[in-house]
Parts: C-alpha cells; sequence; structure tokens
C-alpha cells in the first residue's frame, strides 16, 4: 500500500494590522512547503510584517520548511519585522535545534508570548535625539 501523501493547510488570522498568525498543520516539506510560501507572500504584499508562525500541528518539517522561514526572515529584517515560531512539535523543535534556526528565529510557547515579544521590538529608544551625545560627553 502506498504512503498517503500529508497535505498541508495554513489558516491565517491577522492579530493586528502588521502581525499575521499563519497556522499550518501537515507535514512542511517538499511537495508542501510552496502552499506556507504562497500564504506568506500574500501577507507581505498585503503589508504584514511580524509573523507569527505556530507548527503545533506539524510532526515534520524538512530543509523546505526552514528555508522558507528563513528566507521570510530575512526579508522583514529590512521593513522591520519579524518571524517568531510557535510551539513546534518535539521533532520539529529538534530539527530547529540542530539546524542553528531556533537560535535565529525565536521560538515561543504561545501566541500570546510572541506577541509580546513584537511588542517589545517595537517600543521605542527612550534616548531623544542629542540625549545620546550629551551622555556621551558626560561619560
Amino acid at each position: 500500500m502506498p504512503i498517503a501523501q500529508n497535505p498541508l493547510s495554513v489558516e491565517v488570522t491577522v492579530e493586528r494590522e502588521d502581525v499575521a498568525l499563519l497556522k499550518a498543520e501537515g507535514y512542511l516539506d517538499v511537495d508542501t512547503a510552496t502552499e506556507l510560501q504562497a500564504h506568506l507572500a500574500n501577507q507581505l504584499h498585503h503589508g504584514r510584517r511580524h509573523f507569527l508562525l505556530d507548527l503545533t500541528g506539524v510532526p515534520f518539517m524538512d530543509s523546505s520548511g526552514m528555508n522558507i522561514i528563513l528566507r521570510v526572515y530575512q526579508e522583514v529584517r529590512d521593513r522591520p519585522g519579524s518571524v517568531h515560531i510557535i510551539a513546534p512539535a518535539p521533532a520539529v523543535r529538534r530539527v530547529l535545534d540542530l539546524t542553528g534556526v531556533s537560535i535565529t528565529v525565536p521560538v515561543s510557547e504561545t501566541v500570546d508570548e510572541a506577541l509580546a515579544l513584537v511588542d517589545r521590538e517595537r517600543e521605542p529608544l527612550p534616548l531623544a535625539d542629542g540625549e545620546e551625545e550629551a551622555g556621551d560627553e558626560a561619560g
């Protein structure tokens, strides 16, 4: 009996104007990665800068999935934006850790935890123009 293909489904919700939550379910591999890539590209096109990738329902991910995550991470860095992985399954977490992706892309256990990280990234620097120079001269 042939092995059944495991399609990938991606549900997208807009958490905030510039934050998209993409919940993936199924195998994220060479045969299905374009599905996630298409959803990410669509959200980028609509001005989203922060991406929360819920991988709870992804039991397996190969290098194709990792490449998509890293590509969107590189693309949003200049916007500025961010990518956060949420609650990866143990096998997926192991791949992220072994390849170093989890060092580059933050991994959170919940959507709320990832949103808190997005909020921290948005916080303006406390120093206004000129204050830094005055501190440097006094230091």
